[in-house]
C-alpha cells in the first residue's frame, strides 16, 4: 500500500523548494507543484511527483484536482503567494494590483481547500503559510497594506476551514515563517529558509486537536488574529 503523500503547492523556490528537500530528505513521498518547466525539472531531480500548476487558472486547479484522484494526503501546504506593491502608507493598489495579489493569496487557496480536504487522511495537516503582517491585532505598520489584507483573509479562510475540518480529525494551522531570506524577503532578513522550513516541520509534526484552527510562527510560538 502506498504511503500517503505530503503535498507542497507552491514548490518552485524558496520555502516551498525547502520543504520538499526537507521531507524528501526524510524519506516522505512528495507531491509538489511548479510553473515553469525547468521549475518542474529541478522538482524531478529532487525525487518527487511535480505536477504543473497555476492557481489563477480556474481550470487548472480543477485539473490538479483530477490528478490527485486515488491519493490519499498526510500533509498539505499550500505555499503560492506574492507580496505585491511594496507601499509604505495608505497608497492605493490599482485593480490589477488588487486582482493579482488576491487571487493568488486568497481566491486560490479558497479554491483548493475544498478539493483537498477530501483527500487528507484522518490525522492529517492542513497549513497555510500565511504572515505576521496579516495579523490584525499585531499590527503595528501600514507598509504592504495590501499584502496584510490578503493574508489576514488568508487566515480568516483557514480558520473557516478548521471549523469544518476539525471534527473530521483533520488539523488546520497558519504558519508565519519569519522573517526570510528569500525572493521574497530579501537578503537583508535574519532568517535562513532551512532554519524557517525545519521549525514549522516541528511544529506541524507535534500538532494535535489543540493546535487546529491557530496561528503559529515557524519556532511554535502563538500568534493572535
Amino acid at each position: 500500500m502506498t504511503a500517503p503523500a505530503i503535498l507542497v503547492v507552491g514548490a518552485s523556490r524558496g520555502i516551498g523548494l525547502e520543504f520538499v528537500r526537507q521531507y524528501r530528505a526524510s524519506g516522505a513521498r512528495v507531491i509538489a507543484t511548479y510553473r515553469r518547466p525547468q521549475d518542474g525539472e529541478r522538482l524531478l531531480e529532487l525525487g518527487v511527483s511535480a505536477l504543473a500548476l497555476d492557481v489563477l487558472d480556474p481550470t487548472a486547479i480543477e485539473n490538479f484536482g483530477e490528478r490527485l484522484a486515488g491519493e490519499t494526503l498526510q500533509t498539505a501546504i499550500l505555499n503560492a503567494g506574492i507580496y505585491g506593491p511594496r507601499s509604505q502608507g495608505l497608497e492605493p493598489p490599482t485593480i490589477e494590483e488588487f486582482d493579482r495579489v488576491m487571487h493568488t493569496n486568497v481566491l486560490a487557496p479558497m479554491r483548493l481547500l475544498p478539493l483537498l480536504a477530501p483527500r487528507l487522511a484522518a490525522g492529517g495537516r492542513l497549513a497555510v503559510l500565511s504572515s505576521r503582517m496579516g495579523s490584525v491585532s499585531l499590527m503595528q505598520s501600514s507598509s504592504g497594506w495590501l499584502y496584510r489584507a490578503s493574508k489576514a483573509a488568508l487566515n480568516g479562510a483557514l480558520k473557516t476551514a478548521s471549523v469544518e475540518l476539525g471534527p473530521k480529525g483533520i488539523i488546520c494551522l497558519a504558519f508565519h515563517p519569519g522573517w526570510v531570506r528569500t525572493d521574497m524577503g530579501g537578503s537583508g532578513a535574519d532568517l535562513g529558509v532551512a532554519d524557517s522550513v525545519a521549525g514549522m516541520r516541528r511544529v506541524l509534526a507535534a500538532a494535535d486537536d489543540s493546535h487546529n484552527g491557530r496561528f503559529f510562527s515557524y519556532n511554535g510560538e502563538p500568534l493572535t488574529w
